[in-house]
């Protein structure tokens, strides 16, 4: 399937009162992954409104493995897992050093037609047809 990888490093504003990533952070590095998955795509939130469509995320799951300590560099990889139905990506974050996972995590986002907030029970044509482009 076809993936996409960042590259961050932990700031101190990132930390919560123990030095470690505060929890709620982490969907922030996710969504910086899963644009430039979309961008590889060819298919990111502005494309998305363009083509009438809006993706809100349906669920998020984390699992925390090992601690994210300020200055250390992760590197958060996004894999598109599923895109026929509904957009389902996996992430791993990983220290960009070891290559020792850090935390997995997944998103479902839901095609709605944005004029008349209609749920898609399938993906549009038009991310059909981008993902199918880059598939071997």
């Amino acid at each position: 399937m076809i993936s996409a990888e960042i590259t961050l490093t932990a700031q101190f504003y990132d930390l919560d009162p123990m030095q470690v990533v505060w929890h709620g952070n982490y969907p922030r590095f996710l969504e910086e992954a899963r644009c430039a998955l979309l961008d590889r795509i060819g298919y990111n939130y502005p494309q998305m409104e363009d083509s009438g469509y809006v993706w809100p995320i349906v669920d998020l799951r984390l699992k925390y493995v090992r601690p994210i300590r300020f200055a250390q560099r992760i590197r958060v990889v996004a894999q598109l897992a599923e895109y026929e139905n509904r957009l389902r990506i996996e992430y791993r974050i990983l220290d960009a050093d070891s290559g020792e996972v850090l935390t997995k995590a997944t998103t479902i986002q839901l095609a709605v037609e944005a004029r008349s907030g209609e749920l898609c029970l399938e993906s549009p044509a038009i991310l059909l047809d981008k993902v199918r482009e880059l598939l071997p």
